[in-house]
């Protein structure tokens, strides 16, 4: 069976100012023509921005100002919370009662995914990125859209690839997603008060891969600092599920919330689940990779069911 092309972009020819790294051996990844110049924009600026530098407080790109640890990586946390005062961000966006943040705040915790599950999880990354890759260290797959790094540009996966997807994922990896995505999305409900219904899978929800190679274009510069909600109105709610170890995996790479004076840090563990509201609260960056590779997915919710995407599936 083929995996369902939901909400595909239409893929455009010639190059452009996208993504990414080296690509696979497979002939097919090196012919142009099924390149994209743009994914969707909404899901480019997306990924581009949680990859990479967009709007706000300029580049931010060393390692200093990290004052404190919210969570090491040798913690085993069952959820550390804290609450801080929500943005004015939100008011320039439709409210939806019961969803749209009033309680504000970052959360941790390694008690929602499993190491093994993030593991697994981390395998459907490695098979899918393995057909293509940045040039420049942070690549994107996006099971949703198809989008998929390759070079400094983008290729729809279903549409380039075809009928050899099959032969690449599998319906339990499929299934896998979905199931770790709803564990997700529960773990912010229950953090934030409100109802796990309300919540809506929203674009671009994606896996990062990043390594030390020097950035091919600004795309590629993920480390500088951005807001959610500035950059993708669309976001309420944000996760990161992280798929590799600090320090054994790769160095570098910490999530970082900006505060004036007192930056908190989150180093990444597989398994663990950082989430937080995506206003301009939680302004927040990642610092650049200096050796080893980083796993992640991003995981972004709305309280607009305009903005809500399906669950990749095969059919």
């Amino acid at each position: 069976m083929a995996p369902q092309r939901r909400g595909a972009p239409k893929a455009h020819e010639g190059s452009g100012a996208a993504e990414r790294r080296r690509p696979s051996s497979m002939k097919s990844v090196r012919a142009p023509r099924e390149v994209w110049r743009k994914w969707p924009r909404a899901t480019v600026l997306g990924a581009c921005a949680t990859l990479a530098a967009l709007l706000l407080w300029g580049s931010l790109g060393g390692d200093d100002g990290v004052t404190e640890v919210l969570a090491h990586r040798s913690e085993v946390l069952p959820g550390r919370f804290i609450e801080v005062p929500c943005s004015e961000d939100y008011d320039n966006h439709r409210r939806f009662e019961g969803c749209s943040p009033t309680k504000c705040g970052r959360g941790v915790t390694d008690a929602v995914i499993t190491r093994d599950e993030a593991l697994r999880i981390r395998s459907i990354a490695e098979k899918g990125l393995s057909l293509g890759g940045s040039d420049g260290g942070a690549s994107i797959l996006d099971l949703h859209s198809g989008a998929l790094s390759v070079g400094k540009h983008f290729v729809n996966l279903y549409r380039y690839f075809g009928d050899k997807i099959e032969n690449i994922f599998s319906e339990e990896d499929f299934q896998l997603y979905r199931d770790v995505r709803q564990k997700v999305q529960l773990a912010i409900a229950q953090a934030f008060g409100i109802s796990a219904s309300l919540l809506y899978l929203t674009k671009p929800t994606f896996f990062s891969r990043i390594n030390s190679t020097e950035a091919r274009t600004a795309h590629d510069e993920y480390w500088h600092a951005h807001v959610d909600k500035v950059t993708y109105g669309s976001f309420d709610y944000t996760s990161l599920l992280y798929l590799s170890d600090y320090l054994d995996d790769f160095g570098g790479g910490r999530f970082v919330f900006m505060e004036e004076g007192a930056n908190k840090t989150v180093e990444p563990r597989a398994g663990r689940v950082s989430f937080f509201t995506s206003g301009s609260e939680n302004l927040h960056r990642v610092e650049k990779v200096h050796w080893g590779t980083r796993y992640a997915v991003t995981i972004a919710f709305s309280c607009n069911p305009d903005h809500g995407i399906a669950d990749p599936a095969f059919t």
